[in-house]
């Protein structure tokens, strides 16, 4: 009997409340609008610049560079492909990597 009684009842406050939907509707996007803001500049855009100096970094790596892997391994540049880079890390020990996992290249 409740539940029918909100059923045919209006909307709350009356028929006079439907005149500034607009306005409620924009004031309904504001905090979004600026959540969005504050997610961009903290998250988005930071991870973005570090996105953009790491292929710097990657474009920039030569033979005989000093470098570390995500992994931690550290060795010598001795040949750069397209994507693979050929790492010395040990007299006579070579292993090959994909050049995204180039962490770092040492400054000696």
């Amino acid at each position: 009997m409740l539940g029918l009684a909100f059923a045919m009842g209006g909307a709350p406050g009356g028929p006079a409340v439907g005149a500034g939907g607009g306005m409620a509707a924009f004031q309904q996007i504001i905090p979004l609008v600026f959540m969005f803001a504050i997610f961009y500049f903290l998250l988005i855009r930071p991870q973005q610049k570090k996105a953009k100096e790491h292929k710097a970094l990657l474009e920039s790596m030569k033979k005989g560079d000093n470098v570390i892997t995500a992994g931690g391994v550290h060795g010598k540049v001795s040949a750069v492909e397209n994507e693979l880079v050929t790492l010395e890390i040990a007299n006579n020990v070579n292993i090959k990597i994909t050049k995204s996992y180039i962490a770092a290249i040492k400054k000696d």
